[in-house]
Formats: C-alpha cells, structure tokens, sequence
C-alpha cells in the first residue's frame, strides 16, 4: 500500500531559486514535448511513444537555446515526459481529459524519485543543493526518521506556499491517518446509506441531514472584489502579481476549508459505519448545467468519494457504489413501490401504495442502503428493467456494483 504524506516547506532564497528555476524547465519541457506531440500527429498521424519523447528531449538539450536545461537535475524533466505519456494513456483510454499546457501562473511542481534526493535522519536532500529542505511534520505518531520516501514531489500554490508529497511504500493496511482523521477507527457493524445534494450536502438512511457548508458562497463577494482589482491593474506590472496573489489567497482558503470539511465529513462516517452505500453521481456531466455548475462544484462530491473509497480500504471497511440510473427517490422504501414520475420539486410524497408518507431524500438515503445491502448479502447478478444484464456485483469500489430497479 503506498501512503502520501504532505507537509509544508519553507525554502530559503537560495533553495527557492534552484526550484523555481527546475519549475520553470519542467514546464518547458512539458510545452515542448506536447506541441512536438501534436504537431507529428497532425502532420503524419503518428503516435509517439515514451521512448521517441526520450529521444526528442535528448535533441532538445543539445540545442544551444535550451542549453540552461542542464543547469537543474535531469530527473524531474525525465518524470515529466512519464507524468505526459501516462496522461495520454489516460486520455485515450477515456479517464481524463486531453493533456493541456501548464502555464506560469498556475501550480508549479517537480517529481524527484531516489536518484534526486536523500532522505537521512528525517530530513530532505534535493537534487543541486547543498543543505536539508526545511519543512513541519504534522503527524505526531509517525518518526520520520523511520520513513523511505520512494518519490518526492514539491509543488508552489498561485498563492506562494510551497509544499512537499512524500510517497512511502507500506506493508501493512493500516497507516497513519491523514490530518482530521485522528484515533483509531473502533470495530462496529452499522450500515449507512448516503444521499448526495446540494440543499443538504448528504442526506443519512438513518435520518440525519449534514448541512451543505457552501464555503464559495461565503467568498463570493471578497472574490468578485479581488478580482476586478486586478483587472484594473496594467499587464506585467507589479502591482497586477501582487492582486493575482490575493485572489488566489482568496481561492486558498475557500479550498482549504472544503477539504477540512469533506475530510471531517468521510472520517466520521468511516468511524461510525462499517458499510456505506452511495450514489455513482455523474458530476462531469452534471456541472454542464450552468445554472448549477459553481453549486455543485461547490460540493466537492467527486473528492468526498476519494476520500470515501481510500479510508475504507484503509480502515476496513466496505464503500459499495451503486448504478446512478436505479431509482431511489421513486421506490418506496416501505413496499418497493415505484412512482411512475417524480418532479425535483416534490420534497415530500405519499406512497399511493401502503400510505407511507416520505421524505425525497430520506427515502432515497433509505433505498441506496437497501440496494447496497442487497448486493454485499448476495453478490451476483440482479436483474434490472433493461432488456440486458448488468455487470456482477463486487463488494469493492474498484468495479462499481450494478443494482437492480424495483418493478412497477
């Protein structure tokens, strides 16, 4: 198992300017290397391989213009061409997005693996430096002395904080918990299925309603007036970085308070449950809508289940997805009974069938659990409505279990 631990860095000048310069090369050779990319492919319709990209960055450091690229270690700019060929691998085999160019004012990082740096006695050596990275531990029950960190990737936010990832290679399952997690997870055989929304940010089988925090909401004015600031500010001027900075600052903490939230959020329910059942949302898809994009992206639902999926399997514990297309808000969870429409507007309905009065989201909290505990009891195929079978259902999040719908 391979855990990640961040922590923050405080470079010195010195140390600052050797990573801003190796920041700098590594964005140009990731330009570089993806307009090579498609200026072949348009030109011959090839493909280009991890090897062939090797050999173009060999010819591009023997160019006298590009001659600075050996003043940083070659290692990150190595890592690099793998970090765009996996891109690639990911792109056409429809997990991501097509590659895009990394621009200056983004997030700036740099891989290291073992041959760039040391790590002795807990502290960091990094490749064209002489003296230890400065940087905070912030997990108490963990010597970092003991640690053997395979690749260290140190990355600078648009707001000038830097930052380390320590990747280490673990033995055992249970590892260090993240930051907010704290304690160990107790044993308990409770289920929990969970309703995401935007009114309520989840909504509990067992009742409870968690409260959509809407941390851009509460930013919106202070953003809005940071950034008409700096649009009042002239290109390339001083004063313009020091506005960009202050909206990213803005971004920061709006970013940070979500990833405490959703981190609180899925810790709890990892502590408390020992199964959880949720939807499998379709946020890309769901974020075209425009009216509702900034709200839903605003939630952080693809994260939440991020995090959903490796605390249980850290833990122990059991996170089945069901299919997006089975009906929870329509079935009855008292008689099964299936509404033939259901409006977004209708928060509440009586089931013309048994008289059970319902709540939309409770309900459906209700029936993801059932459809959940339905497929960890038997594990095989259930039939849905479809002229077709769905796939066999799998207690793990690795392959997404396919739930039956109730018939009329």
């Amino acid at each position: 198992m391979r855990t990640a631990y961040k922590v923050r860095v405080y470079p010195t000048p010195g140390q600052a300017a050797v990573l801003n310069r190796t920041f700098g090369c590594v964005r140009l050779v990731w330009n570089k290397t993806l307009a090579w990319r498609l200026h072949r492919y348009r030109a011959d319709g090839a493909k280009t391989s991890y090897a062939q990209s090797d050999r173009y960055l060999t010819e591009l450091k023997r160019d006298p213009e590009f001659g600075f690229l050996f003043e940083v270690s070659c290692v990150p700019l190595q890592q690099t061409l793998r970090h765009q060929y996996a891109a690639f691998v990911n792109f056409f085999a429809g997990r991501a997005r097509y590659p895009r160019f990394k621009s200056r004012h983004g997030k700036q990082s740099a891989t290291y693996t073992r041959s760039a740096f040391r790590w002795k006695d807990g502290r960091l050596f990094l490749a064209k430096m002489d003296a230890p990275v400065a940087f905070v531990w912030s997990w108490p029950e963990a010597d970092p002395a003991t640690l053997n960190p395979t690749t260290v990737t140190v990355s600078r936010d648009p707001d000038g904080r830097w930052h380390a990832s320590l990747a280490v290679d673990t033995g055992d399952e249970a590892a260090v918990e993240t930051a907010g997690e704290g304690g160990q997870v107790p044993a308990t055989g409770s289920a929990v299925g969970v309703d995401l929304g935007v009114k309520d940010f989840a909504v509990l089988s067992t009742g409870e309603r968690i409260a959509n925090a809407r941390l851009l909401d509460r930013k919106a004015k202070n953003l809005a007036r940071y950034q008409r600031r700096m649009a009042r500010k002239q290109r390339g001027s001083s004063n313009r970085i020091k506005a960009r900075a202050k909206v990213a600052r803005a971004h920061t903490k709006v970013r940070d308070a979500r990833a405490d939230f959703l981190h609180k959020t899925s810790a709890r329910l990892v502590r408390e449950h020992h199964l959880i059942v949720i939807e499998d949302l379709a946020v890309p898809n769901m974020v075209r809508n425009r009216n509702l994009a900034r709200v839903i992206s605003d939630c952080g639902w693809g994260e939440f289940r991020r995090q959903l999926q490796y605390k249980s399997a850290k833990h122990g514990r059991h996170l089945i997805v069901i299919d997006r297309w089975y009906p929870s808000s329509k079935t009855c969870s008292a008689c099964g009974h299936l509404l033939a429409e259901l409006s977004l507007d209708t928060r509440t309905w009586p089931c013309p069938s048994c008289g059970t009065r319902h709540d939309r989201d409770i309900n459906a909290a209700k029936n993801i659990l059932a459809a959940g505990q339905a497929v960890s009891a038997c594990g095989a195929d259930v039939r849905h409505s479809g002229p077709s079978r769905v796939r066999s259902a799998v207690k793990q999040e690795t392959s997404l279990a396919r739930v039956g719908i109730p018939l009329l």
